[in-house]
């Protein structure tokens, strides 16, 4: 027998690879997105406290509702906007699952799907998975910024949808509001769905302003956008994210997820409702990851890598095309095995794995690390 799956070329990911080799090696780990450091204690303690309050079988489908209406209240906060906790919200089993059951949802055999490169690994597969066809608009190093000319050429009929992801993994870049006016723009008028990926929405740096697609009425009435409560508050072990969409769109996913997960879990759900309820548990992310940027950084500033600094998202690319013209997924093993510090190549998110000699560092660690980091890095 001789049964294949629908992603018959799909090896082991990048992420799995590099760990494995920083663990074989004994070598620093700054190539997979998560922190080593502990979550905030109180969180932990809320999230206790509501299983021995009992908080231990299904949430709704949607969602723990107290947290549908904290999740409410930070929207009206942040970008003046609403989404109906009872029709609006949808709690996911982390952003991954919202982003591929958006994806389930929606696309067709032969719908198009417009990505940019360097992208999130999860989006083209779940394309595929579903018969579409990912359209890919790759944006140039080191800057990345989007040729929305190139984009409005590859809109046609077939068009579905358009990932956005901003700030964005894994070049730390972000879409300005010229960017998504220049969306909105070209969106109007026509029924593509708009998934946009703000899962690091809250770690923006040098006072610049998150522009989450819910800011633009066009936008906001087309799209899903996608968050993760992991990637916020340190503890992306417990895969729990939310998506919001207007009514409409939402009832879809909703069909969707119901025979997916159908509901996360419940005592998680509630313990974030809860912590939800200090703003500052979100509002101060940007400073606190701004000033270990900054660190690492000014660590590295006299090496020989060239870089400009991340703003958003807590990655920093590296350009070493002043050390050597290696491949980067070589020169990237050849990192972790030789000098024990592990990154991710960037041309494995490109199109046609396109090399332009930059590795992707994770900074979301304990200063220590970064120090350690560093010390590798300068003498590299």
């Amino acid at each position: 027998m001789n049964h294949k799956s629908k992603l018959p070329n799909v090896g082991t990911s990048i992420f799995t690879v590099m760990s494995a080799l920083a663990n074989e090696h004994n070598a620093l780990n700054l190539s997979q997105g998560f922190p080593n450091f502990k979550s905030d204690q109180t969180l932990i303690d809320l999230v206790t406290n509501a299983m021995n309050s009992g908080y231990n079988q299904y949430a709704p489908m949607a969602g723990n509702l107290e947290l549908r209406v904290a999740i409410t209240n930070k929207f009206e906060k942040l970008y003046n906007t609403t989404y109906h906790p009872d029709y609006e919200i949808t709690v996911t089993a982390g952003a991954t699952q919202a982003i591929f059951t958006i994806i389930s949802t929606f696309v067709k055999p032969n719908d198009e799907v417009i990505i940019f490169n360097p992208a999130y690994d999860c989006y083209g597969p779940a394309i595929e998975l579903h018969g579409g066809k990912t359209i890919s608009v790759q944006l140039e190093a080191p800057f990345y910024k989007v040729d929305w000319e190139e984009v409005s050429q590859k809109i046609t009929s077939k068009t579905k949808m358009i990932i956005i992801n901003t700030p964005h993994n894994p070049s730390g870049t972000i879409f300005s509001k010229d960017d998504m006016l220049k969306l909105e723009t070209l969106l109007k008028g026509t029924n593509i769905i708009l998934l946009s990926d703000e899962v690091y929405e809250h770690i923006i740096f040098d006072t610049e302003k998150h522009q989450s697609a819910c800011l633009f009425p066009d936008l906001k009435s087309r799209s899903f956008i996608v968050a993760s409560f992991g990637k916020t508050f340190h503890n992306t072990g417990w895969k729990l994210g939310y998506c919001c969409a207007p009514k409409e769109l939402m009832d879809e996913f909703k069909k969707v997820h119901q025979f997916n997960v159908f509901c996360v879990n419940h005592p998680t759900q509630k313990g974030l409702a809860d912590y939800l309820q200090e703003a500052n548990h979100y509002l101060e992310l940007s400073e606190f990851y701004q000033r270990k940027r900054d660190l690492f950084l000014n660590l590295i500033k006299d090496s020989r890598f060239k870089f400009i600094p991340a703003q958003g998202t807590y990655f920093q690319g590296l350009d070493y095309s002043n050390i050597t013209m290696e491949n980067d997924v070589d020169f990237a093993k050849h990192l972790t095995i030789e000098h024990k510090i592990a990154s991710i190549p960037l041309s494995i998110f490109n199109t046609g794995n396109l090399d332009k000699k930059i590795l992707r560092f994770c900074f979301a660690k304990t200063d220590e690390t970064l120090k350690a980091a560093a010390e590798i890095l300068n003498k590299v």
